[in-house]
């Protein structure tokens, strides 16, 4: 019996392709496929990913070749090249991109072909296959920006040692990531390194154009980010390293000391920075001890998230606000059982003697199962064991199932939909106090 997508956490690659062109500066993404698959998948990431808007021509804007049935069975390629050149016409932008859905590829269109005969013109037109098929949002992801690496960024022969390529933050999937990036780019910045972010402020497709001169690729994911940091390290000779979400004091301690390494930058340079940022964060968690005492803040932890957020968040809670960390649910699909292994292996290094249950479970409506099974009721012969009070930071999804054991909640995970997001993040010294109080201010919202 086949299995069955148990309300995902993330769409098909066409999706993932979309949503990151959306975030990419005056970029047009063209679609190539059947109508309705742009609009619904754009207004998936524009209502779930913390209603973050069209970007600058998506949603309903979005171009799309909305192939028929006629296309279908003679082809869809002059269906395809009518829509880009009238798309060039009456869309001024620095980047059209041609992204593909399921119907157009398995009938074998020429999409790469169509696009090159735009490349005597002034507009740069470039195009990633991404069909459903393809896998989930992440790989559109990947196709997107490999594409870009390969095909747009410019080759450079010097090096600048303190200049940085940031990947594996994937726009809408992480309902923060603006945010997040501008944590990361700031504490970079202020150790001397520019930062090359695809998605910041401030970010052009001509910058883009420049990526080739960096000396590092970090990547924020182990799975995610990875196929393009290659192209990267093949093409452009730029090596990548994968590292952690820095979230709070403690994830942020090992970044920096990390990148400060790798760099070879100034140790002095990087404590007197932690030294003030640690000053800046404790000057204002401090204030909650009084009530973290006295109403008994501590709470079990129960994460699910994906990947790129689940260890990050499950160190947040246990290392810096002191948690308990009990039951963290990893909703990714693309892990083999040796990077499962790799993956949980990262919850040794919690400082919490109590290390959480790790699971992998793509199906998020099994939460409530693996809640039940990673607890022992009734164990005790006089009194009730439950487990309380407990916490649950996920996405939307799990709201009913934290009802239902009496626990507080936290969207933070795609998909996000009771919360609007506009340039909130959760990275950093500062990013980890956005995060403290977001989450004391839901345990303190019924009162």
């Amino acid at each position: 019996m086949a299995n069955f997508i148990d309300r995902a956490k993330f769409t098909c690659a066409l999706g993932g392709a979309i949503v990151t062109l959306s975030a990419l500066h005056r970029t047009v993404p063209i679609v190539h496929a059947s109508g309705g698959c742009a609009g619904m998948l754009s207004n998936t990431y524009n209502m779930a990913g913390g209603y973050k808007g069209a970007g600058y021509c998506g949603g309903t804007m979005t171009p799309t070749s909305n192939v028929v049935e006629n296309d279908i069975v003679f082809g869809g390629e002059k269906r395809l090249e009518e829509q880009i050149s009238s798309t060039i016409k009456v869309i001024d932008g620095d980047l059209y991109f041609v992204v593909t859905g399921c119907q157009v590829e398995i009938i074998g269109d020429d999409v790469l072909g169509v696009t090159r005969r735009f490349r005597e013109g002034r507009d740069i037109v470039l195009a990633a296959s991404t069909p459903g098929f393809l896998g989930n949002s992440f790989k559109g992801y990947d196709a997107v920006l490999s594409t870009l690496a390969a095909e747009l960024v410019e080759k450079k022969e010097e090096k600048d040692q303190k200049t940085v390529n940031i990947l594996g933050i994937v726009p809408g999937q992480d309902v923060f990531f603006r945010g997040n990036i501008k944590g990361i780019k700031r504490l970079l910045n202020l150790l001397g390194v520019q930062v090359n972010t695809f998605f910041g402020d401030g970010e052009t497709i001509e910058k883009i154009k420049n990526y080739g001169n960096a000396g590092l690729t970090i990547v924020f994911s182990e799975n995610y980010g990875i196929e393009t940091a290659k192209v990267f390290e093949e093409k452009h000779h730029i090596p990548y390293i994968t590292a952690d979400l820095p979230i709070g004091e403690t994830r942020t301690d090992a970044f920096l000391h990390k990148i400060t390494s790798l760099l070879g930058l100034e140790q002095s340079a990087v404590k007197a920075l932690i030294a003030e940022e640690k000053k800046y964060y404790y000057s204002y968690l401090e204030r909650i001890l009084d009530s973290y005492s006295d109403l008994d803040f501590q709470r079990y932890a129960i994460v699910a998230a994906d990947s790129s957020y689940a260890f990050p968040l499950t160190s947040f809670l246990a290392d810096d606000l002191g948690w308990i960390p009990h039951l963290v649910v990893i909703n990714d699909q693309d892990h083999d059982d040796l990077s499962k292994k790799k993956y949980e292996s990262k919850f040794n290094q919690l400082t919490s003697e109590t290390k959480p249950k790790v699971v992998f479970e793509p199906q998020t409506g099994q939460l409530l199962n693996h809640i039940r099974h990673s607890w022992q009721y009734n164990h005790n012969d006089k009194y009730e064991n439950a487990l309380s009070p407990v916490f649950v930071v996920g996405s939307s999804l799990e709201a009913t199932a934290a009802e239902k054991i009496g626990a507080n909640f936290l969207s933070v995970a795609f998909p996000v939909t009771n919360r609007l997001v506009l340039d909130r993040g959760y990275t950093g010294y500062q990013g980890g106090l956005t995060l403290a109080e977001d989450i004391f201010s839901a345990l303190v919202s019924d009162r």
